[in-house]
C-alpha cells in the first residue's frame, strides 16, 4: 500500500530520525529507488555529493536529502540529519525483507533421527542436517545446505543455497549464510618435513556471533586447536576467506575479497575495504579502518586508518604518493644536471681566466 510522504516522515521519527519535508507531504509513495532510475511515486536519496548531478533531472516524486542541500524547483524533499538512515529505513518500510517459501520441513530434506529441530522450521528437500545437530526456533534451510554433526546453531538461522556448515561448528542467533559460503572448512595447517608437507590435524571449531550476515562463497576456517570467532553484529561481503584462529570482534565491516590469514586478532567496529590482506599473528586494534586494497604487515593500533602496501598510517601514506608523484619530474631534472654543471664549470673558468682544463681538474 502507497503511503504518503507525512506518513513516513513520521515513521522515520518513530525510528529516531526525526525529517522536515520541503514540499507537498500528500505525495504518495509506493517504493525507493536510485536518483537515476526512479519515477512518480518513488522515492529517492542522495547521501553523497558526487551524485548531486542527477538532484536536478531525477523524476523521483520526493528525495531524502540532508538538512542543509538546496532544493531545485519543484521537487520535494525530505530533509533528514542522517540521508542514508533515513533511506535504509525507508526501504525496509516500502519493501520488506525478502520472503521464504513457507514449506515446513520438506519430505525431500535428509535429517539424522538424533537432530533436535525447533518450532517453525523451514528446511527445503536437498538439505541435509547431520547426527546430534541442535537448531533452535525458525530456521529457513534452503536446498543443498549440509550441516555436519554436533553443531549448535541459535534461533532465526538462515542458510541460503549450497551453504556448507563443518562438525562442529557454533552459530548464535539469527545468523545469515549466503549461497555457497562454507564454515568450519581445514586451515592451512601443515608442517614441513623435509621436502614435503605433513597435514596437521585442524581440531578446533568456529563460534559465529549473534546477528552475523556473511556473502556468498565466502570461507571461514576453522582452528588448528580452539577456535576461530567472529563476533556478534558483524558484517561480510562476498568472497572473503578467514584463517585458521582469526578472532574478529563485534559489529566489524568486512568488504569483498578481503583475506586474514591465520591469528589474527581484530578488535571491535573494524573495516576492511575491498583486497584487504592481512598477515597471521598480528592484531588489528578497535575502531581501526583499512583502505581498500592494503596488506597489513604489522599491528594497527586503535582508531587508526592505514593505506598502501606495506600499510601504513593514511596521512603517511599519502605524502608518500604525492612525493611519488614528482618523482618523474625531480629525474628529468636530475638527468639535466651533468650539463647544467659543465656550463656552470666553464663559465667559472672563463671568469676566472682559468683553463678549460683546470675548470675540468
Amino acid at each position: 500500500m502507497p503511503e504518503t510522504l507525512a506518513e513516513l516522515s513520521r515513521f522515520l521519527e518513530s525510528q529516531g530520525l526525526p525529517c522536515l519535508i520541503d514540499g507537498d507531504g500528500k505525495i504518495e509513495i509506493h517504493a525507493a529507488n536510485t536518483l537515476e532510475d526512479a519515477g512518480p511515486g518513488e522515492i529517492s536519496f542522495l547521501a553523497n555529493r558526487r551524485y548531486i548531478k542527477h538532484l536536478t533531472s531525477t523524476k523521483a516524486s520526493a528525495v531524502v536529502v540532508s538538512q542543509d542541500q538546496s532544493r531545485p524547483d519543484g521537487l520535494t524533499v525530505l530533509r533528514c540529519a542522517e540521508p542514508y538512515a533515513a533511506i535504509a529505513m525507508l526501504i525496509v518500510r516500502l519493501h520488506g525483507y525478502r520472503e521464504h517459501p513457507q514449506v515446513g520441513i520438506h519430505p525431500g530434506a535428509v535429517i539424522h533421527p538424533s537432530a533436535k529441530i525447533g518450532d517453525g522450521a523451514n528446511i527445503q528437500h536437498g538439505a541435509t542436517i547431520a547426527g546430534d545437530v541442535v537448531i533452535g526456533r525458525g530456521a529457513t534451510i534452503y536446498p543443498g545446505c549440509y550441516i555436519g554433526p554436533r553443531c549448535r546453531i541459535g534461533d532465526d538461522l538462515l542458510l541460503m543455497p549450497n551453504v556448507v556448515v563443518y562438525d562442529d561448528s557454533v552459530l548464535g542467533d539469527r545468523v545469515t549464510l549466503h549461497a555457497g559460503t562454507v564454515i568450519g572448512n581445514d586451515g592451512l595447517g601443515y608442517a614441513p618435513v623435509g621436502e614435503k608437507w605433513h597435514k596437521i590435524p585442524q581440531a578446533g571449531h568456529v563460534e559465529i556471533g549473534d546477528d552475523v550476515e556473511i556473502g556468498s562463497n565466502c570461507s571461514i576456517d576453522r582452528a588448528t586447536l580452539g577456535k576461530t570467532v567472529i563476533g556478534a553484529g558483524t558484517k561480510m561481503s562476498n568472497l572473503i576467506a578467514i584463517g585458521h584462529g582469526t578472532k574478529i570482534g563485534e559489529n566489524c565491516m568486512l568488504v569483498a575479497q578481503a583475506g586474514l590469514a591465520g591469528s589474527v586478532t581484530v578488535g571491535k567496529h573494524v573495516t576492511l575495504a575491498g583486497q584487504v590482506g592481512v598477515v597471521g599473528h598480528i592484531t588489528i586494534g578497535d575502531n581501526a579502518t583499512v583502505a581498500a586494497k592494503a596488506g597489513v604487515a604489522s599491528d594497527v593500533p586503535p582508531g587508526q586508518v592505514v593505506l598502501g602496501q606495506p600499510a601504513l598510517p593514511i596521512r603517511q601514506k599519502r605524502r608518500e604518493i604525492a612525493i611519488l608523484g614528482k618523482l618523474p619530474g625531480l629525474w628529468d631534472q636530475f638527468k639535466k644536471l651533468p650539463d647544467r654543471v659543465k656550463r656552470l664549470e666553464r663559465h667559472v673558468a672563463e671568469l676566472t681566466g682559468r683553463g678549460e682544463e683546470d675548470a675540468d681538474a
